[in-house]
Formats: structure tokens, sequence, C-alpha cells
């Protein structure tokens, strides 16, 4: 990758199924919402903006469909706020880790104290020749849940890894502990902000509560991404989870714990040396408080 090429990617897409091969000057314009005119698209393109599977895209180039194609942006900042956070680095190598993000705070944003702008600080830098600038979170986690979370610190790891969540490839699984008496087992579809979503669970452990009826420690693997999908599903089928106080049910809001939903393990094919990862996050010690045993066999 030429070292004039910003590695802050701005968009990024898979290309559908194409009826034939199409030219990048002739697929691009109307591809990226941040350019609005088929000028800017070919300056993009002239400028090595534009990325066809993490190389390089030239006008020439041709599109068949399945590739990823992304858009870097025209000129990152020299600056961008640090802050010192005491994260766990559950993996890492050249190309990308995984921290255990505490719950109470942003992933990424506008604000100064969020996870993104600590993680310079506790990662090691890439020595690839397409090294990020800042390390780049691949996917999102509500500032209430708590755990494992996939960084990129390469273009070309960025570029996969964001493909293969899109592609779902990537086995999530959340460990909550929800309300109320619950099914062993589970597959939850109900759409969530219109679109399609599907959950999963398993009953690892439950016990009587006199507030609560039942609590429930429960294994949940996550095939879709939606904004919040795991707390309304387990809301949706009767059992929310605690702590949450947003679709908790009313007169069973636990308050000042937070929310007991934590991102246990990821499990993937490296996108680059083609290792199979599996990494456990360990759960907080309010999970630990209520089912200690359980973690010992799941270890």
């Amino acid at each position: 990758m030429d070292k004039n090429i910003s590695p802050k990617i701005l968009e990024s897409y898979i290309v559908t199924p194409q009826q034939g091969r199409i030219r990048l000057s002739d697929f691009a314009p109307g591809t990226f919402s941040s350019l609005n005119s088929v000028k800017s698209t070919k300056k993009a393109i002239k400028n090595g903006r534009v990325l066809i599977n993490g190389k390089r895209g030239y006008s020439g180039d041709y599109i068949l469909g399945g590739e990823s194609i992304c858009l870097l942006s025209d000129e990152e900042p020299t600056n961008r706020p640090k802050i010192e956070l005491d994260i766990e680095v559950c993996y890492e190598d050249d190309y990308l880790a995984i921290v255990n993000k505490p719950a109470g705070i942003l992933v990424s944003g506008n604000k100064r104290f969020t996870l993104q702008n600590a993680l310079s600080t506790v990662l090691k830098s890439s020595l690839s020749g397409d090294a990020l600038r800042w390390p780049e979170p691949i996917h999102r986690l509500d500032y209430p849940t708590s755990g494992g979370l996939l960084v990129g610190k390469t273009t070309q790891a960025t570029l996969l890894l964001n493909k293969m969540f899109e592609e779902r490839k990537i086995i999530k699984q959340y460990l909550a502990v929800t309300i109320g008496k619950q099914d062993a087992l589970g597959i939850v579809q109900d759409e969530v902000d219109e679109k399609q979503a599907k959950s999963e669970y398993k009953v690892l452990q439950s016990l009587p509560s006199e507030r609560f009826g039942f609590l429930n420690l429960v294994q949940l693997t996550l095939h879709t991404g939606r904004r919040h999908q795991l707390r309304i599903h387990m809301a949706g089928i009767g059992n929310p989870i605690l702590g949450d106080v947003t679709y908790g049910s009313e007169g069973l809001i636990l308050k000042g714990k937070g929310l007991y939903l934590h991102s246990y393990s990821l499990g993937f094919i490296h996108p680059i040396t083609n290792e199979e990862i599996n990494v456990v996050v360990a759960p907080p010690k309010k999970f630990l408080k209520l089912f200690g045993e359980v973690f010992g066999e799941l270890a």
C-alpha cells in the first residue's frame, strides 16, 4: 500500500454479484455517501483513497462482485486525544487484538473519554507496512456492556475482519443474567428495527430469587448484530437482562449494579495467518458473586 494513503476508513462495503465485469471508474460513482459527485469519486480513486480487497484501486480495475471496497479519508488528523485506562489485552499480534472493554465507557464517538482513544496506550504498534496510525474497533458494544472487543491494527486486517462480520464468520458469545423462569434452550428471531435478527440462548444455571422469582445465567450466541439486539430479544420473551433500565420490567430493575451483559468469547479464523482464534474473556466480579461455581466449569 502506498505510504501517502491515509489508513482511516470512512466507508466499507462488500460488492454484490455483478452481471458482468465493470471498471472501478464506472462502479464507484454513487457507491460512497461521502462522495457526492462523479468528479469527486474519480479524484478519490486518482489519489489512492479507494481500496479493493485492501489494495489500492485504479480506474481500470475490474469489479466482479464479492470484493471488499472501501474509501479512506482524504486527510487524517495528526492528533487524537489519548486517555489512560486500565484495559486488559486478551489477545494481540501484529494485525489485530482483543481487549476487555469495561462497562460504562463508549467504544468510540466524538467524546474524549472513549475506549478507542485509549487503545494506542495499551496496544503495541504494528510493524506491518499498512499499519493503522490508531487501532480501530471492528464492532461495537453498548455503553453498559463489558467484555471482548475485536480491534484492527492494519488496514488489510480491518477490511477483512469487517467482511467476516458481514458474512457472519465471527462467532460471538455473551453471558447474561436474566430474570424470571426461562426455557433451557431457545432461538429468538423477532425483528429489531424492522430488520432480521437472530439470537440463540442456553440457560447454564438458574437460582431462585425472592425478588425476581429466578435469576438465570444464560449463554447467548449473536447471529446478527442489531443495536441492543440481545437486550430486546431477552425482554421480548419475558426474561429481561438484570440491570437493564431501558428494556427491563417495571418494578424489577436492579439499580446501581449496571447491566449484567458481558461479551464472553470470540471465535474466528485469523484473516492473515489462518490460525484458529478462540478467546474467552472472564466476566466481572458481579457475575462471579451470583454464579461463581459455574465459571470453573466453563474455563
